[in-house]
């Protein structure tokens, strides 16, 4: 079987450490890159993301240039958002290629849109291909995993997860829709003109978890609250004083008949460990038996997406056509050796 070429739409920090990963692998080929910035155009991939050796293969800002006839898989690292990827992944799909997305409202679109689902999953059929959102979060910790573990219950009653971690290694953009250095008030006005978002991707998780259960819920209900520091911190991108806003606990519900039957958590912040905190990832299914699972320190987020996303690439590959989630296809597992013997 000859490789699985790969091209990469996006090579900044997760696009490139993708690309480094499957560099690394047997039966994997990065065969494109796109890259939005010209000054990078022309430029080995090899050179663009700290490799020892070229791979002879260059960046390009011209999408007709990088995926061509020959390209299986493109892995989308350009946004969070389904809006923005759009372009990328009907491109993507009618040149025949399978397709895995790390926009966090790409991990079950359906939840936010599902005429946008529909239209996707038909172009993917028509083309004869596959499209997948993932990441650590959603597409695994809080939702693929609460899937996994609910597997060993004779019934469940209720869920509560959290995934509290440590928003230090991010940089500005993210600092700003945590409103992280933020008053109180900054904060509050920020979440009223949607400026501080919080976690992207509680919509998706709560409705792949419900579908999967068979659980019909009423409503999701989403709550953003600030973290007030009790001590001065900072990291190189911001700088918080005692009393203004560390980061954003983010807090989603899904009701059934009243009552609250999944509850996911996100409290993230810089540096917790000045403050006693402890990162990591928690899962409690009430129910028959229960399950109490805990994951300490927390599981990398960007290494984890990195992971994640290249790890499905023979997941996507065998696929049947149409738009997939996490919870349609096997669970993923580290390519460790000859990766023909997982297509």
């Amino acid at each position: 079987m000859s490789d699985i070429r790969v091209a990469i739409w996006g090579l900044g920090s997760m696009g490139s450490g993708m690309a480094r990963m499957i560099s690394g692998k047997s039966g994997l080929e990065i065969a494109g890159g796109i890259d939005s910035r010209e000054e990078k155009a022309g430029e080995d991939i090899g050179d663009l993301i700290g490799l020892d050796d070229q791979l002879g293969v260059k960046a390009t800002d011209d999408p007709e240039e990088a995926i061509d006839s020959d390209v299986d898989v493109v892995l989308n690292a350009t946004s969070s958002f389904r809006d923005d990827v759009r372009d990328v992944l009907e491109f993507s799909l009618e040149k025949g290629c399978d397709v895995i997305t790390i926009a966090e409202e790409m991990a079950y679109p359906r939840a936010g849109d599902a005429d946008f689902a529909d239209e996707l999953d038909r172009l993917a059929r028509e083309n004869g291909v596959s499209l997948l959102g993932t990441g650590i979060n959603p597409g695994f910790v809080l939702d693929l995993l609460i899937i996994t573990l609910s597997g060993a219950c004779f019934d469940v009653e209720k869920i509560e997860a959290s995934r509290v971690n440590d928003l230090s290694p991010f940089g500005p953009t993210v600092m700003k829709t945590q409103g992280v250095g933020t008053t109180v008030e900054e904060f509050e006005e920020g979440v009223r003109s949607g400026e501080i978002v919080g976690h992207i991707g509680f919509r998706e998780s709560i409705e792949m978890v419900a579908d999967r259960l068979g659980w019909q819920l009423d409503r999701i209900e989403e709550s953003r609250e600030p973290i007030v520091s009790e001590t001065h911190r900072e990291t190189e991108h911001v700088e918080v004083e005692t009393g203004s806003v560390a980061g954003c606990k983010h807090i989603a519900r899904g009701i059934k008949d009243g009552k609250e039957i999944i509850v996911l958590k996100h409290p993230q912040q810089i540096h917790p460990e000045e403050v006693g905190v402890e990162t990591g990832d928690y899962i409690k299914i009430h129910g028959d038996p229960g399950v109490d699972m805990a994951i300490q320190p927390e599981i990398p987020g960007g290494k984890g997406t990195m992971a994640v996303t290249v790890n499905m690439i023979p997941q996507i590959v065998k696929a049947d056509p149409g738009l997939k989630s996490m919870a349609d296809l096997p669970v993923p597992g580290a390519i460790m050796g000859d990766i023909e013997n997982l297509t």
